[in-house]
């Protein structure tokens, strides 16, 4: 059992990495290279909204699955792994409309801002807070 577990949190966090490795090729992100060169002289690069934020779904949805494997791995606790999609969904459902008014007045309400606020959209960034939080909760309940 313990074998099944590893393998899910691997194939979890390899999803993940590969997510990010070929995000360039995957997905549909004007924003990726404006951000790498992080130079205030880069031009706003011009975009379709439809297609950004379909990419962006996409993208959700499939760090969600692979979030939600490692989640379901570690605790082999589906009321928990339901609380984590709720938790995921509800800061994917704040954050991108946030991040897309920052599109919209093109960075001008911060580019370090915006350059977080796009990191919490396309990145998992809180199963990093989940897994741990999980993990104190199983501690208090043992013991």
């Amino acid at each position: 059992m313990k074998i099944l577990s590893i393998l899910g949190v691997v194939i979890g966090v390899l999803g993940l990495i590969g997510i990010r490795v070929v995000e360039d090729r995957i997905f549909y992100d004007p924003f990726l290279n404006y951000f790498h060169e992080s130079n205030a002289n880069t031009e706003f690069p011009a975009f379709s909204w439809f297609q950004l934020i379909l990419s962006h779904l996409g993208r959700f949805v499939l760090n969600l699955l692979f979030s939600l494997v490692i989640v379901q791995s570690l605790f082999r606790n589906i009321q928990w792994t339901l609380q984590a999609l709720i938790m995921i969904v509800l800061v994917f459902v704040i954050t991108l409309p946030v991040y897309l008014v920052c599109v919209y007045h093109q960075f001008e309400i911060g580019y370090l801002f915006s350059f977080y606020v796009r990191r919490l959209v396309i990145q998992p960034l809180i199963v990093l807070l989940i897994v741990p939080m999980f993990y104190y909760r199983r501690q208090k309940q043992m013991g």
